[in-house]
Formats: C-alpha cells, sequence, structure tokens
C-alpha cells in the first residue's frame, strides 16, 4: 500500500477543513493510500514533523495557507535530491497565492483529489541564506505588509488599481532601505522601499504584478524592485507601474536572476511567503531549479500562464 502523510493547520482559513476533513480522509483511503495524519501545534511543526516523518513515504500532502506550504516544503529541502517525496497541497488559507499561480482548485475536496491523482509538475524552489526557503516570494518593504495585511475580500472590492492607488498616497511616507543587489548580469546600488524576488504570477492575492511571462520551473526568479522616489514624477513613475503595470522606468526595476547577493548596512525586514523570513544585511538568495515536485490538475499550468 502506497504511503503518506498529511499535515494540515486546523487554524488556517476560518478553520474551514473541519468541515471537510473526513471527506478528505475518505478520498485518500480510496485511493489506496496509507495515510499518517498530524495536526500542526505551532509555527515550525510543520517543517518538523517532514523532517521526522516524510522518509520512504510516497506523498506529503498539506492543508493549510501559504505559509504551511512554506514549511512543508523547507521540511522536504532537507532531504537529498531524488528523495523528497511528491507534494500535495489542499490551500485553505486567505490568498493562497502559489495554489492560484500553479492552478490547485480552492475546492479543498477536488485539490484533495488531485493531490493523490492529478498529474506531477517539478517546480523551482527559493534558497534563502544557508537554512530557509521560499517557495514563491521573498520581498521586503511596506507594501507586501500591507498586502498581506488587507483581506482579499477588501482587495476584491476595491479593486487592483483603486486598491495600489491607496497604497501609492503612503510612498513618500515608507521607509526606504539602503541596499546592493548584485546577480550575474549587473548590480544596483540604492534606496529601495520595496523588494520581490518572486516564482509566482500572483502577488498578495494580485496577478501580473511581477510581470506576466512567469514559468515556475525555469531556473530564474522574476525580481521587482522599488527604489526611493525624490520627485513628483517619480511618484508618478511609481503609481503609473503599480496601478497602470506599465513596464520599467526609472523607478520600478525588473529582471530575471538565478542568483542574487543581496547586502545592506542596516539589517532588513525579510517575509518569505508572506511570513516573516529573519532580518538580514547580507543574504544570498538562490533559484533551485526543479527543486520539488507537486500535484495539480493536468493541464493546469498551462491554462493559468
Amino acid at each position: 500500500m502506497k504511503k503518506m502523510i498529511f499535515v494540515f493547520n486546523p487554524r488556517s482559513g476560518k478553520e474551514q477543513i473541519r468541515n471537510k476533513l473526513l471527506d478528505i480522509l475518505d478520498i485518500f483511503t480510496k485511493c489506496g493510500y496509507d495515510v499518517t495524519v498530524h495536526v500542526t501545534q505551532e509555527p515550525l511543526d510543520a517543517m518538523r514533523v517532514v523532517k521526522r516523518c516524510a522518509r520512504g513515504k510516497n506523498l506529503v500532502v498539506c492543508s493549510g495557507g501559504d505559509g504551511t506550504l512554506n514549511e512543508v516544503v523547507s521540511g522536504l529541502m532537507t532531504f537529498p535530491p531524488g528523495k523528497r517525496p511528491v507534494i500535495g497541497y489542499i490551500p485553505s488559507g486567505s490568498t493562497n497565492d502559489y495554489a492560484s499561480s500553479i492552478g490547485i482548485s480552492k475546492n479543498m475536496k477536488k485539490a484533495a483529489l488531485d493531490a493523490v491523482s492529478g498529474s506531477t509538475i517539478a517546480v523551482d524552489i527559493g534558497k534563502f541564506g544557508e537554512e530557509k526557503y521560499f517557495v514563491y516570494v521573498a520581498a521586503f518593504g511596506a507594501f507586501t505588509e500591507v498586502s498581506y495585511r488587507t483581506p482579499q475580500e477588501t482587495k476584491n472590492l476595491l479593486g487592483h488599481q483603486a486598491y495600489m492607488l491607496e497604497a501609492v498616497k503612503r510612498v513618500t511616507n515608507l521607509k526606504a532601505y539602503r541596499m546592493k543587489f548584485e546577480w550575474d548580469a549587473g548590480t544596483l546600488d540604492d534606496e529601495f522601499i520595496i523588494g520581490m524576488i518572486t516564482n509566482t504570477i500572483s502577488i498578495g492575492g494580485f496577478k501580473g504584478l511581477v510581470g506576466l511571462n512567469v514559468a515556475l520551473d525555469d531556473g530564474e526568479f522574476e525580481v521587482l524592485l522599488v527604489r526611493k522616489p525624490r520627485t513628483p514624477k517619480d511618484i508618478a513613475s511609481i503609481a503609473s507601474y503599480l496601478i497602470l503595470r506599465e513596464g520599467e522606468n526609472d523607478c520600478v526595476y525588473q529582471f530575471r536572476a538565478k542568483r542574487l547577493k543581496v547586502t545592506s548596512p542596516e539589517p532588513v525586514d525579510w517575509s518569505l511567503d508572506g511570513e516573516y523570513g529573519g532580518s538580514r544585511t547580507e543574504t544570498l538568495i538562490e533559484n533551485m531549479n526543479r527543486a520539488v515536485a507537486i500535484r495539480r490538475k493536468a493541464s493546469s499550468v498551462v491554462e493559468a500562464l
């Protein structure tokens, strides 16, 4: 019999898994899996249980938000390549950026079925420093905090343009960080109010913020950096990008990179997949090409792109 470990966060997404749990376990069992269940108790619990119990399993399924998925992937990344079980993901968080990007259903029963019977795709994973990982975004700056703290219902009500227009009003009051970014094709040294190193279509519930031609398995990150505005024209340039999604300008930099070295004279707080990732003055960010395999519905990635 195939072996699975099922890890879920019971508090994620207004505890919606409580009403679906028996149906999910029934799907797993009928598909021939011997299921070990673990209910997470605290932050990093999912990562610890994966490190301890996932070896030798055919499948690791998790349910929760982007943070739960991050913990499961971080646990699997401690295994040697070729020894990492396939991942199934049942999203139940408030944003679920990565599920949206990869085409995983928001319907928990459908996602459960895809986790055991869908097709498999190998995807890139970001390595942040020596021991941390991210599935789809490493970010700094106040905009990222605003985005994740704003309920999805509010974003849907305002729409992309209205939401971003409200955010742009705060630009002049945002803290700027003196930072240096070095990658194989260039260097940037300036004061930045926001930065995102991504492997996703959706950020904070918005699609297209970091580019449209995104591949999740190409070995490269999509990078977005916004420097501190110094003139009214600069504010207009930032607004033009965020609201109208126009291309690169004097304040907004977009590029692709496999590896970045980031340094700063003062500590900068980072967010990894929407969760606090620590404060750093120097870090190396690397793309681990096709590092893990994840289940999704057939052709869903193509449709999402």
